[in-house]
């Protein structure tokens, strides 16, 4: 999936360390969501689908993951 993320707004987690190593997420246009590393802002981002992000995040949630 090829997503434009030039105008992406990206926020760490509140419950995110002050060490910096943090992910960041961006909620895109149609549902999808960018994921990418805080410490280096320029480089690669993976998107999921609304989909995926939901199954991740319930994992988490859950404990599976």
């Amino acid at each position: 999936m090829t997503v434009d993320l030039s105008a992406a707004r990206w926020f760490k987690s509140t419950y995110s360390e002050t060490s910096g190593q943090c992910v960041e997420v961006a909620f895109l246009e149609g549902g999808a969501v960018g994921v990418r590393d805080s410490k280096n802002a320029d480089g690669p981002a993976l998107v999921f689908t609304a989909v995926q992000w939901h199954a991740f995040t319930a994992g988490v949630r859950d404990g599976v993951i």
